[in-house]
């Protein structure tokens, strides 16, 4: 069998955890931040898991990692 590809661009944008959750950046961090709350923005700059609806397709995307 040859081997699978893993899909670079998502590799790039996701942490698997050690319990093989994925972890992702939060959007609305990258312009018009002055119209945003200092409270927002802090809160915007913590990670956030990924729903369990997108877990299979994360898996499949890298499959040595998940």
């Amino acid at each position: 069998m040859p081997k699978l590809k893993t899909k670079k661009a998502l590799a790039k944008r996701i942490k698997i955890t050690k319990k093989k959750k994925a972890l992702r950046s939060k959007a609305g961090r990258r312009h018009l931040l002055s119209g945003k709350g200092r409270k927002r923005k802090r809160n915007l700059r913590k990670k956030d898991k990924m729903p369990k609806e997108l877990s299979k397709l994360v898996k499949r995307a890298l499959p040595y990692s998940a």
